[in-house]
């Protein structure tokens, strides 16, 4: 029937709406995957980029580790492929299939009411038709019988005549109303049968061609959304193509030549490979000398400085125990020599080192090892951030010429910093000198004065650092530190510590703590030490200091010095406020205390 038709129609288009709502759940299933995706792939780029200040970050300097970064960064774009993705389908498919379907459905509603709507109207025209119908066969019947009671009267001779007329009228009104329901009944007839054509020729094919419209649309809709899908997924499949390019170019920049030589550089010591182990002849007899190490024989073709003998060509501390070295001699109290003239701690002097210079006896070296305090200083250099002396002593040339640069590079932006700061308070009194309303021009006094010191201290700084480093990289002649350290122009504790510190990480058996310029100072000659000793002695000084400001030096008995000058201490004050210092062997004199910061050195008588 036209009914059962109706039911299944609705149970197939019920299907279809469930199919699309199925097909909506598996979008938004996809897209959440595509999301989880891409956040474990940020997550897992995340987790292997180096951290920022660790030596994790000091390792991405080789080719092979960048590659590596470059991949974790594209990884990270991939993951951002994979969120347009998920950004899309929901966009495009989910959303729009998640409206279409509530237009679908009150679209099927609408239908399917329309539907029910025509079914029950023909239903109602065929209950009136019925209705017409008995009610002409009852009228029929009733006139039939009236006919027969007319005609049964009419025939009987004992009925009067006025019974056989009321017979006759009522059977003529009955016949009368069989006509009139005859009459009803064709036009209630005809009229169902054009209400019945309407139904099944125009208003039921109707609803049906708007239902399989719908479903053809829902079908089509399903069609392109799977489109979509494909399509969302295709349009950044060029951008991850790209990704993969450019980790392929990564990982074609590998060079493992300029890695391997990285490694060389970053390494490499400076040292020569040692030489020859000499023959040692014990059957002379011949006063026993101190075996030299094959380590010491590499400097021995005149790239060193042998300081206090010919003979002696190398580093004696690998082989030799530091008490055993230092029974050699009873190392005499001595003075440190004068400082440099240059407020670099190892600039050149005035002139070339003389022959004295390089005969410097080796009772100087002891004394400087003997007094000095080297524990002290060692924990003052972790106090710094570092497990070593602050020139890097410790590390071998190549080494410390590289740290020494790195530290020059710091400082000198350091420098830049508070010039740039400098720079900017000084517009800045400028403007509110012009316009006093702005601010206090005297404000930023303090601050520029600060500023100022600040500066000063750092180029000091500089100036150390680029002295070591001159040294290192053989601009000025390997020469004897002791007049660097023992002037203190940069630290206040005894500045032998340093090297004391250093040769106490040597171990005796040859171990390696210390650099070249450093092992040429400990050097043994193999003959007699009366024959280097220097008969002239500098005048004693108590420590070093360092002018804070400018003093002319116009009275009798003062001594002009110059803003950072560095110079000897003669006489502490006595209570006078005079302190008397010494610039070299012919100017010395008296400057107020509070002009000079002074360094005593403890251990000078």
């Amino acid at each position: 029937s036209l009914q059962d038709q109706f039911d299944n129609l609705e149970k197939h288009t019920q299907w279809g709406i469930d199919v699309l709502e199925k097909y909506i759940k598996f979008v938004k299933e996809r897209t959440e995957i595509e999301l989880s995706y891409a956040k474990q792939l940020r997550n897992l780029s995340k987790k292997y980029q180096p951290k920022k200040n660790s030596k994790e970050e000091e390792e991405y300097r080789y080719t092979s580790t960048r590659a590596f970064l470059a991949t974790l960064n594209e990884m990270n774009d991939y993951a951002g492929q994979h969120e347009v993705i998920s950004e899309n389908m929901t966009s495009l498919i989910t959303g729009e299939l998640t409206r279409y379907v509530q237009e679908l459905k009150q679209e099927r509603k609408s239908h399917f009411h329309d539907g029910r709507k025509a079914q029950q109207h023909i239903e109602t025209c065929w209950k009136q038709l019925e209705a017409s119908k008995r009610r002409f066969e009852r009228d029929c019947k009733e006139a039939d019988r009236a006919q027969q009671y007319f005609e049964k009267m009419d025939a009987d001779i004992n009925v009067t005549k006025a019974d056989v007329e009321k017979a006759r009228q009522q059977a003529q009104l009955r016949h009368q109303m069989a006509e009139d329901s005859k009459a009803e009944y064709s036009s209630t007839l005809q009229k169902f049968n054009s209400e019945q054509h309407e139904h099944y020729y125009t208003h039921i094919p109707n609803i049906f061609q708007k239902i399989q419209e719908m479903e053809e649309r829902r079908i089509l809709r399903i069609g392109e959304s799977m489109k979509t899908f494909a399509d969302v997924d295709r349009q950044v499949i060029p951008i991850i193509g790209k990704c993969l390019d450019e980790i392929t170019k990564a990982a074609e920049s590998v060079d493992h030549k300029n890695d391997s030589q990285m490694v060389i550089e970053a390494f490499k010591s400076g040292f020569e490979p040692p030489g020859d182990v000499e023959f040692e002849d014990f059957t002379q007899p011949m006063k026993r000398t101190v075996s030299e190490s094959s380590l010491s024989n590499s400097r021995g073709d005149g790239k060193s400085e042998p300081k206090f003998g010919s003979k002696s060509k190398g580093k004696l501390w690998p082989f030799i125990k530091k008490n055993k070295l230092m029974s050699l001699l009873t190392p005499p109290h001595q003075p440190p020599p004068p400082p440099p003239a240059s407020a670099s701690p190892s600039a050149v002097p005035n002139g070339p080192q003389s022959p004295k210079q390089q005969k410097e006896p080796l009772s100087h070296r002891f004394n400087e090892f003997m007094t000095s305090k080297p524990k002290i200083h060692c924990f003052r250099s972790l106090k710094r951030g570092g497990a070593g002396p602050e020139d890097f002593s410790n590390l071998p040339p190549e080494q410390r010429r590289k740290k020494l640069q790195q530290k020059v590079d710091e400082l000198n932006k350091d420098i830049q910093k508070e010039l740039d700061q400098r720079d900017a308070l000084t517009k800045m009194k400028d403007v509110y000198i012009k316009n006093p309303q702005m601010g206090d021009a005297a404000s930023v006094d303090h601050r520029l004065a600060e500023l100022a010191q600040n500066i000063e201290k750092l180029r000091l700084e500089v100036q150390k650092f680029e002295g070591w480093l001159a040294e290192v990289e053989g601009r000025l002649p390997a020469r004897n530190e002791q007049p660097r350290r023992q002037s203190g122009m940069y630290e206040p504790q005894h500045p032998s510590a340093v090297n004391s510190c250093a040769q106490d990480r040597e171990s005796p058996d040859g171990s390696y703590t210390e650099e070249q310029s450093q092992e040429t100072e400990m050097k043994v000659p193999a003959t007699d030490f009366d024959d280097e000793f220097d008969d002239e002695e500098p005048l004693p000084t108590i420590g070093t200091c360092k002018a804070l400001y400018t003093f002319e030096g116009q009275n009798e008995g003062t001594i002009s010095v110059a803003e950072g000058e560095m110079l000897y201490v003669i006489e502490e004050d006595k209570g006078d406020g005079w302190t008397r210092i010494r610039r070299n062997e012919d100017e010395e004199g008296y400057v107020p205390t509070s002009y000079v910061e002074v360094y005593l050195d403890k251990n000078a008588k």
